[in-house]
């Protein structure tokens, strides 16, 4: 049996909902300590670079958390993936001829697309370490994949799935839920905004609590949206998908990205982004994310990218460079956006697995 575990973003228009028995709760809430680093596929350096041809789409921020496995765990740097259900080792390190004495094999192939890298391994089941400040959790017989080191390029040993359930596989926030660690079966995500000074801890993981240690508004959830620019709307109600994976913001059809670049004033750069003038900058209007009857709006700060990295996208070093781009989509699919990074960091977002929705509040 073989299916795909990289490729699955959560979607905002998922309704089915997942029943369960009451548990006695030892715990409210897990709060795991997050880094985030830009990154370039095929590239180990996430600093360093200062190539100025590689293609946008190869451009990721990469979030990770530390996470240990095996009954004398092994601690793992895994990509946090909001997109996937399925947590997997093996990208740098060759953990398949290497089997924990706790792993049982389950038998199941499974591949792996992440990005532009595919992985292939087996199925195992094990124990799953979640290691914060103050508290250590374990998680008995998790289904982990195993993989066989590939050339992905990035220093990373594979993934902490936080997607959306899939098959008859429980994600960890529902592991963590049946067995009493948390009050509730949902994640949150929480990013610091971006800046020069890069921190080892810029984010967060919050199992099981919709409240975070930090200040946010109202959680409300969703299935619709839509976006307008000032008092235009760039694109009607649609629906579309959240990946943390992701570092733009992503639009289709091309008449929508084609109405933001008209209304902004904005030129096409050579480097595939669109760039605005100084003066184009200080009469940005805001980006209205309408979802289910609230506002979520990206101030003119929040539509560019962050220029003290502009020479890290092929950008002039006073560039001012919008985050909006374009799916090269002639007519919508029904997928006609991607919300990541650069949105993900001015909201906290919660991902309620018993539920399959989103909810956002401003921080």
């Amino acid at each position: 049996m073989m299916f795909p575990a990289g490729c699955l973003w959560t979607l905002l228009t998922l309704s089915i909902s997942i029943m369960g028995s009451p548990v006695e709760v030892r715990n409210s809430r897990i709060t795991l300590p997050m880094t985030t680093r830009l990154h370039f596929s095929n590239d180990t350096n996430p600093v360093q670079r200062d190539d100025i041809d590689v293609p946008l789409e190869n451009v990721h921020m990469v979030s990770w958390a530390s996470i240990g496995v095996g009954g004398n765990p092994t601690f793992y740097r895994l990509v946090v993936n909001t997109g996937s259900a399925i947590t997997w080792i093996g990208a740098v390190v060759d953990t398949v001829s290497r089997p924990t004495g706790t792993a049982t094999n389950t038998e199941l192939q499974m591949e792996i697309i992440y990005f532009d890298t595919y992985f292939a391994g087996i199925l195992l089941t094990d124990t799953l370490w979640i290691t914060t400040p103050n508290a250590r959790y374990t998680i008995d017989e998790m289904p982990i994949g195993v993989t066989v080191p590939s050339t992905w390029g990035m220093p990373y040993d594979g993934m902490l799935g936080i997607g959306p359930q899939i098959l008859t596989f429980r994600t960890v926030t529902e592991r963590l839920f049946a067995q009493g660690s948390i009050s509730l079966p949902l994640v949150g995500l929480f990013f610091k905004p971006s800046t020069e000074v890069l921190d080892d801890d810029n984010g967060m993981l919050v199992f099981g609590d919709e409240n975070p240690d930090i200040n946010i508004g109202i959680i409300r959830y969703t299935r619709l949206s839509r976006k307008l620019y000032g008092n235009e709307v760039i694109l009607p109600f649609t629906a579309g998908i959240v990946d943390s994976g992701t570092t733009f913001i992503w639009i289709a059809p091309v008449y929508a990205y084609d109405r933001y670049q008209t209304a902004t004033g904005a030129n096409l750069d050579p480097n595939g982004m669109l760039s605005i003038t100084l003066e184009q900058y200080h009469a940005l209007q805001p980006l209205a994310f309408h979802i289910n009857g609230q506002i979520y709006n990206l101030c003119p700060n929040a539509q560019i990218w962050p220029r003290w990295l502009n020479h890290r996208i092929g950008g002039a070093p006073n560039g001012i460079y919008l985050v909006i781009k374009s799916l090269n989509r002639l007519t919508g699919t029904g997928i006609d956006f991607r919300l990541g990074y650069v949105f993900l960091q001015r909201f906290y977002s919660v991902y309620d697995d018993h539920n399959f929705r989103i909810g956002f509040a401003t921080t």
